[in-house]
């Protein structure tokens, strides 16, 4: 199998609203892949059309192989899916809804308890006197519990306290060292920053860009505070390529670096530091950053778009 995912201009039209526009796609067997984009942007429709939860208008999609409207019922048996709405017939206890998935799928029980243990879910309780959260966890034990060839996550860690979202990030690790690919949905960056191998962005329907997370870094912004011991010294980053905003005050010098940082390093070593400090970028100012360069070209390419000649 040479992809776990595949799309080649999935596009998927609400009546004149546009859900998704020429997705193109391919995911990595064994790869955890971070979709990203706020909400609205695409995720959940592209969720929906691989799992045939929806139809395209055009386009197509392969998953694990598969075509999934002609392959369907076969191809969900391979993958564990949590929406981004968990929801479920709130009359059962949770145990009652995961032992009875769990005999469909050929889980033991063993495999239920130790999730639920994981992730504090309190099997007796009613699924409908769960808050939001806990009903959360409910979801991600069945996604998990068969161990699938490919997870698909849409928003999974909404509602989760910090501890829970924690071992998440555990569970999503072991599923990639176990060859397991996982193809999660998320606007937040702190659990993508973790476990991703690559991310792809997505606005209004169109995939913005597709990286790997440490070529994201490289490339970014990062934030610089240096200390020098000769005051006469503080002007020595200013030339140095890929800083900007240079700040000096006496022997401090502020200043942020674009890229990697070799050429700064090597202007450094000719002087004497007290100390250094560099913050390293955040997924969530590269994912600005990108909302705002489109939102740049989209505004230089409406001013081209409305001249009027005389």
């Amino acid at each position: 199998m040479a992809e776990a995912i595949l799309t080649e201009r999935l596009t998927k039209f609400y009546g004149r609203r546009r859900g998704l526009d020429g997705l193109d796609l391919e995911l990595r067997p064994g790869e955890v892949f971070g979709y990203l984009g706020p909400n609205g942007a695409g995720k959940t429709t592209t969720i929906r059309l691989l799992l045939d939860i929806i139809r395209p208008t055009s386009g197509r999609a392969r998953v694990l192989g598969c075509d999934p409207y002609q392959e369907g019922v076969a191809l969900r048996r391979r993958i564990g899916y949590l929406p981004g709405d968990f929801a479920v017939d709130g009359r059962q206890s949770a145990d009652d809804l995961l032992a009875f998935l769990g005999r469909l799928r050929g889980v033991p029980r063993r495999r239920v308890t130790d999730l639920a243990d994981r992730l504090g879910l309190d099997l007796g309780a009613r699924i409908r006197s769960l808050s939001k959260g806990n009903r959360q966890k409910v979801g991600l034990v069945q996604a998990f519990m068969h161990s699938p060839e490919l997870l698909i996550l849409d928003e999974p860690t909404s509602g989760l306290d910090p501890l829970i979202q924690r071992e998440f990030v555990s569970m999503v690790g072991e599923a990639k060292d176990a060859g397991q690919t996982v193809f999660m949905s998320s606007h937040v960056m702190g659990e993508v920053q973790q476990t991703a191998d690559r991310v792809g962005i997505i606005r209004a329907g169109r995939m913005v860009a597709v990286e790997q997370v440490e070529a994201l870094r490289d490339r970014s912004m990062r934030r610089v505070e240096v200390h020098f011991e000769d005051p006469a010294a503080a002007g020595t980053l200013q030339a140095v390529p890929g800083v900007e905003d240079v700040s000096i005050e006496g022997s401090m010098v502020r200043c942020r670096l674009n890229g990697r940082p070799d050429a700064m390093i090597r202007a450094l070593g000719q002087h004497s530091v007290t100390s250094l400090l560099v913050e390293e970028p955040d997924l969530e100012e590269l994912f600005y950053a990108y909302y705002s360069d489109a939102d740049a070209d989209h505004a230089a390419t409406g001013a081209k778009g409305s001249g009027h000649s005389a």
